[in-house]
């Protein structure tokens, strides 16, 4: 609510300063006393920013736009450039500036649900026959769609239910204060079901909101749940009551698909194919319903996260997959390397448009994969998942997460948008709970960046040794979608350094487990070389190779501070100096924000 108020008081004083710049020079006739006007009435919203502004948005608006037509009807258009870019910033900013999305995990909602059937029971809400977690998912979905009601959270002693409700109400106080775009979405996470989303659209409904203004946005992370998207949005679109609260949306549904979860999950290869075959299969479903679907990728910084080149990615998706609008997150750093300055943001805006005139437009039909296409790239797929998840699986996977890496250390800092792990922070170590950021990021300051490569060198060796090689190369000319896995996955091999933990070779406990990672390495390189017919990684990109370099280069002393600290702390592990420890754990804890910053894409 803070982060709301501040926001709509921001865009207020920015609008303020400039009608007040626009008054200094529209001292026209029928002019001058409009502005003056609204410069006052902004003004008072600024001085009283704990009340509704003292100009409503609408008529905001439509006294810019009476202005402009006098301007252009009596003053011959003067000083029209300066109003038009305030009416933009007002049409695209209103009175919320940003949007606050809500997000939360499946599994907290289905432990709020239990909650609510036991609060509503009480109530007599619902008859005490309904035995909810023995309904199948066809039951729960009519059980759920029939739901609405005030369920206040001030009567909820549960916290987990209480602060749910709390976030759903917060919305609508925002949307009351700052307009609807103010917060108008809400994101469930680990999305496995369409019971999941169904429980969140009835608790929107049981919290005095029978028509909601908001999208509920299911995201589908990992491989398996990007497989079963098809069958849960087709169960969701049967949904009268949700259909019906579709048509209020414009008939538009967005759904998130997870880059740095599904690597995490499924490897490099795997993942990207996985949300490609997504796409496709959720565009048809909805055209069928006629549902406009709008995709939002949860995109980070590094390729393993489903950054990279992303423009390339946009560029070669084909009509197959929907693409009138396209959402994605852009992480932390990558903001300020990509759109921090002005020339930086026009360039790489312009790139995303460009990839998306060129998908539309020029190579429509070349971005259609064909069916023997498509074929190879599952084969490739599967083959690289059974790598990463044999590597996934090997006994000294987490021991060496845990104990060779920086994982532990990111939850001291501030570097990720969300906790480093779901649930309870400080319990054991679980793969499954661990967030994708601390996960990529802590194999970057190894700077071996597994998920990037990992499965790729023995995918692309499996056609190798059956003498199908021929067919990736045709592949690789023909696909502007597997040259862009290649390119970025080049990306990830170029910014590792295996020499700075060569000594971990020699480790009794580590040692095949390095190796083994190592193998990896070198095997993808080899193979992505004899693919791309190039002499060194990044050939076609000379530019890009050696901005990489230098900040490897620059980068290259404190990483090896911070595996000086990191081996430091092995070895006091088990003496008592936790003094020594303290000022070593210091060293990893700070070296983390240079490394981050100066790798650009790193987590």
């Amino acid at each position: 609510m803070k982060t709301a108020k501040k926001l709509r008081s921001d865009i207020i004083k920015n609008y303020y300063r400039d009608v007040k710049k626009l008054r200094r020079r529209l001292t026209f006739k029928n002019v001058e006393s409009e502005i003056i006007e609204i410069e006052n009435k902004l003004y008072k919203s600024i001085l009283d920013s704990s009340q509704e502004p003292f100009i409503k948005l609408n008529d905001f608006k439509n006294r810019l736009s009476l202005i402009r037509q006098i301007i252009i009807k009596q003053h011959k258009s003067l000083f029209l450039d300066e109003l038009d870019d305030l009416i933009n910033k007002v049409n695209i900013f209103g009175y919320h500036f940003a949007t606050l999305d809500i997000r939360q995990d499946s599994r907290i909602h289905s432990k709020a649900f239990n909650e609510i059937i036991k609060i509503l029971s009480l109530n007599k809400s619902i008859s005490n026959d309904v035995l909810y977690d023995e309904m199948d998912i066809n039951q729960k979905l009519i059980f759920l769609s029939k739901l609405k009601g005030d369920l206040s959270p001030n009567s909820i002693k549960n916290n987990l239910l209480k602060s749910t409700l709390e976030s759903i109400r917060s919305m609508k106080i925002i949307q009351k204060s700052n307009g609807e775009r103010g917060s108008n979405r809400y994101i469930i996470s680990n999305n496995q079901t369409a019971v999941n989303i169904l429980e969140v659209f009835a608790m929107f409904r049981l919290s005095n909101w029978s028509n909601p203004t908001v999208d509920i946005v299911p995201l589908f992370e990992t491989v398996s749940d990007l497989e079963n998207a098809n069958s849960v949005m087709t169960a969701v679109y049967q949904n009268k009551t949700y259909r019906n609260h579709l048509k209020n949306r414009n008939n538009e549904q967005t759904i998130m698909l997870g880059f740095s979860d599904g690597t995490k999950d499924g490897g490099y290869f795997m993942a990207n194919w996985s949300i490609l075959k997504a796409k496709e299969s959720l565009t048809s479903i909805s055209r069928k319903f006629g549902i406009k679907v709008v995709f939002f990728d949860g995109r980070g910084g590094p390729p393993a996260r489903g950054g990279g080149n992303t423009h390339k990615f946009y560029a070669s998706l084909g009509d197959f997959v929907e693409s009138d609008q396209i959402q994605l997150t852009i992480q932390g750093q990558t903001i300020s390397s990509n759109f921090g300055t002005v020339d930086s943001c026009q360039y790489n805006l312009e790139q995303l448009l460009s990839a998306g005139l060129q998908n539309r437009v020029i190579n429509v039909k070349k971005n259609n994969a064909s069916n023997d296409d498509k074929a190879l790239l599952e084969k490739l797929a599967n083959i690289s998942y059974q790598a990463y998840d044999d590597f996934k699986n090997h006994p000294k996977f987490i021991p060496y997460l845990e104990n060779m890496t920086t994982i532990k250390y990111y939850s001291r800092t501030n570097i990720g948008s969300r906790p480093s792990k779901r649930g309870n922070i400080d319990g054991e170590f679980d793969f499954k709970s661990l967030r994708a950021i601390p996960f990529v990021g802590s194999w970057s300051q190894l700077k071996q960046n597994v998920p990037g490569f990992f499965g790729v060198g023995s995918a692309l060796k499996y056609f190798d040794d059956h003498n199908r090689f021929s067919e990736l190369k045709k592949l690789y000319k023909n696909s502007s979608f597997f040259r862009t896995l290649i390119s970025n996955s080049m990306m990830s091999l170029t910014k590792s350094f295996f020499k700075l933990t060569a000594y971990m070779k020699d480790d009794s406990e580590y040692g095949d487990f390095w190796k083994l990672i190592y193998e990896e390495y070198i095997l993808s390189k080899s193979m992505i070389l004899k693919l791309t017919g190039f002499k060194k990684l990044m050939e076609n990109e000379p530019a890009n190779r050696d901005s990489i370099n230098k900040r490897e280069e620059i980068v290259l002393p404190l990483i090896t501070i911070q595996q000086h600290a990191l081996k430091k702390i092995s070895e006091l592990s088990n003496q008592k100096s936790s003094l020594k420890v303290n000022v070593y754990e210091n060293m990893v804890t700070r070296s983390l924000f240079g490394n981050i910053n100066a790798s650009r894409n790193s987590a």
